[in-house]
């Protein structure tokens, strides 16, 4: 968990608390979700701020980076990278709410995390030292698409907030953290609710957290009320004696260590030792397997089969909890090498998110035509946001990643058609062009045989007549000589 001074709203989130639009808070896009994961640095031994080793995430980046805003820049996975108060952070684009969406985001996420360690060996290599990523915490943000007529009703993001950490304390628990973990948090961020626990150095469980997390949150947003009473009513378990406190960073709760009588991330996940609100008693893992199967259905609205699996079995605890382990894993040391993304979620199983797709093809700068001209790519404005160049005239238009959606078919398949262009040239050349400029080396080789043969004869003396005795009996060619010999046509369509 972030611990330190509390940071100062973003202006992004201030626009969203005066009812400004941002992010998914935009009138008529699509409710999301995003993921972040912070981690600190460790160069040569010794943990330091990357500003001060960096300077700059294009210090890290060999390639050309798409300058989102501030000091922050998109990487060519679609994720954003920058440097925050002294630690490395890594953030998804967004993520329309979906059937996988959870998963979806932990691979993005992933992706940029394998780029990123790439990107630092090859800066080791060049500079003769070593950087370890070491994971710090882990935000799953999910839209707050509440109309603002109903916020003033008991159904605010804060007040939906702070009966979150009440709920998702267990479940988060048992799915994300360790026993050297200190809290989870829910914090109100305008337009969104951010949920932030440990970095999980498992790319399943992270999944499967994330999978929970939207299933619940969205769920909760739908009640009429965000009153504490909701619990009782609903017969979720909580937590009794329990208050969430301040959260370290910004504003928020926190289901800290010391909020409970005895700490939960070092006792027993089975032990009968939680007094419930109730009455009666219940281990951690009761506590979350009840609280997941009473929003069993919404999580599975959403959820991917590997992920949803994998929450059953830790909450039945056929798979183990990392607070059933001795310690904190060493994979948290060494992110992107202790531990790696091994494509649990392929693109043929779940396709990329119509967000991905879109903020994909900016960042790549592919054209796309719109209105009957065809605009290019040339910059990224925070999250929301391409900047296209009009190739006619050269005149500048920002357009949203929700009026992009339109144009996300034609924008798909003209790149569909650029990238079969290229592969149709890698298949032609060498091979093909070696064979038809052999073949035109044999054409002009024939015409000259051919002139010479209506040339006068010449008699050349000392020069001896073979006899048709002395000529050798023709060679029948292999059927392999003759299929270099004859080449077939090669016929190139363009799709």
């Amino acid at each position: 968990m972030a611990t330190g001074q509390v940071k100062q709203p973003r202006r992004a989130e201030r626009a969203a608390i005066r009812g400004g639009s941002t992010a998914s808070g935009t009138a008529g896009s699509l409710p999301a979700i995003g993921l972040e994961a912070e981690f600190t640095t460790v160069v040569d031994g010794v943990a330091q701020k990357p500003e001060d080793v960096f300077g700059s995430p294009r210090h890290i980046v060999r390639g050309p980076l798409v300058h989102r805003t501030g000091r922050s820049y998109h990487l060519p996975t679609g994720g954003a990278l920058y440097f925050d108060t002294g630690v490395i952070e890594i953030a998804t684009p967004m993520i329309e709410i979906a059937r996988g969406c959870g998963a979806r985001g932990t691979r993005s996420l992933w992706e940029s995390l394998g780029f990123l360690r790439n990107e630092l060996d090859a800066w080791e290599l060049a500079h003769g030292r070593t950087v370890r990523l070491v994971g710090f915490s882990s935000h799953y943000n999910v839209s707050f698409d509440v109309p603002a007529s109903e916020r003033k009703h008991g159904r605010s993001v804060e007040q939906l907030a702070y009966l979150l950490t009440y709920i998702l304390a267990a479940p988060v628990m048992l799915l994300a953290t360790n026993r050297e973990s200190t809290g989870v948090g829910v914090r109100p961020r305008g337009n969104r609710i951010e949920i932030t626990a440990d970095f999980t150095p498992d790319a399943a469980l992270m999944a499967a957290t994330a999978t929970l997390i939207v299933g619940i949150v969205r769920e909760v947003m739908t009640w009429p009320s965000y009153s504490l009473a909701e619990l009782a009513a609903r017969g979720i378990p909580a937590f009794a004696r329990f208050v969430p406190a301040p959260h370290s960073s910004r504003k928020g709760w926190s289901a800290r260590v010391d909020c409970f009588p005895v700490n939960p991330f070092a006792a027993d996940v089975n032990e009968h030792e939680w007094q419930l609100q109730s009455g009666g008693t219940a281990s951690l893992r009761e506590m979350a397997g009840r609280t997941t199967r009473l929003f069993w259905d919404s999580i599975r609205a959403l959820g991917d089969p590997l992920s949803l699996q994998l929450i059953a079995s830790v909450m039945r605890g056929r798979a183990p909890s990392l607070l059933e382990l001795d310690g904190r894993p060493e994979a948290y040391d060494d992110v992107g090498r202790l531990c790696t993304w091994d494509d649990l979620v392929p693109i043929t199983l779940l396709p990329r998110s119509r967000y991905e797709r879109v903020l994909g093809h900016a960042i790549a700068g592919r054209r796309v035509r719109i209105g009957g001209a065809w605009h290019k790519p040339v910059g990224v404005k925070g999250w929301t946001h391409v900047v296209f160049r009009r190739e006619r005239d050269g005149a500048r238009r920002v357009r949203s990643l929700d009026d992009m959606l339109a144009h996300l078919d034609a924008w798909d398949r003209s790149a569909d058609r650029r990238v079969q262009e290229r592969r149709v040239k890698r298949a032609v050349s060498p091979a093909v062009e070696r064979r038809e400029e052999e073949r035109r080396l044999g054409e002009t080789d024939t015409l000259e045989r051919r002139r010479d043969s209506d040339k006068p004869h010449e008699t050349v003396a000392n020069i001896p007549v073979m006899q048709s005795s002395d000529m050798p009996a023709p060679a029948q060619a292999s059927p392999a000589a003759r299929a270099k010999t004859e080449s077939p046509l090669v016929i190139v369509s363009r799709i």
